[in-house]
């Protein structure tokens, strides 16, 4: 239905419970699935507007020349200094039900059989995470390094890096994240997300270090 955007006014999509009832499932099925669609970037959510599939063109200008003058180790330190605090106050916020959700995403990630799926779990686990912070402008923010990091042509870096074992070594460690927010330890839920992803960024640098191709943002080495 998005793609044949069949939807009207500014993309905006129908309420919940019309949406629901024209699909034939429940209310909870589809939360999930805009979940999903959220964290693929196809859908955005805004405070007390609803739920649109398209951003205004000028927030899409504005994405568009911010990816263009960025590039992967920019996005990395950001994600750096953003996302263990937010892992941090998700460990004080999280109720019963965000940890089910946190938990079902880790392991959704784990199991991916290829990129797109791994993609897709992984930065809907950490969207997540940052949901559940439960502070707004962390989360706009979230959403706007987020949009950065899709925009960018960094996705062949990325694919390259992959590889099973690195796989089963971040699934590890998004299990300590969530076994870290469940004991409400946000010290620990905060070092957790920071050591995760400083092993992400180490492991991109030695990809480009390697000379492998990274599109038309070159990446910028530290150090």
């Amino acid at each position: 239905m998005i793609d044949r955007r069949e939807f009207g006014s500014a993309g905006r999509l129908p309420p919940e419970r019309e949406l629901a009832a024209h699909l034939g499932v429940g209310r909870g099925v589809l939360r999930q699935a805009l979940e999903v669609l959220e964290a693929e970037g196809r859908v955005w959510r805004r405070q007390g507007q609803g739920t649109f599939c398209e951003r205004p063109p000028t927030e899409r200008a504005k994405l568009e020349d911010l990816s263009s003058r960025t590039n992967p180790a920019e996005v990395m330190e950001v994600r750096l200094r953003i996302e263990p605090a937010l892992a941090n106050l998700a460990a004080l916020r999280a109720t019963s039900e965000d940890l089910l959700r946190l938990e079902t995403f880790a392991k959704r990630t784990a199991s991916a059989t290829d990129a797109d799926s791994y993609e897709l779990w992984d930065g809907t686990f950490h969207r997540k995470i940052a949901e559940v912070a439960g502070n707004k402008l962390f989360l706009a923010l979230f959403d706007a390094v987020n949009a950065v990091r899709q925009e960018t042509s960094w996705g062949v870096l990325r694919e390259a890096a992959r590889s099973e074992e690195r796989q089963i070594l971040y699934s590890s460690h998004h299990e300590k994240i969530v076994a870290a927010i469940g004991r409400r330890d946000g010290a620990a839920a905060e070092q957790a997300m920071r050591s995760h992803l400083k092993a992400v960024e180490e492991n991109l640098l030695e990809t480009a270090q390697a000379g492998l191709p990274v599109g038309q943002a070159p990446m910028r080495i530290p150090g």
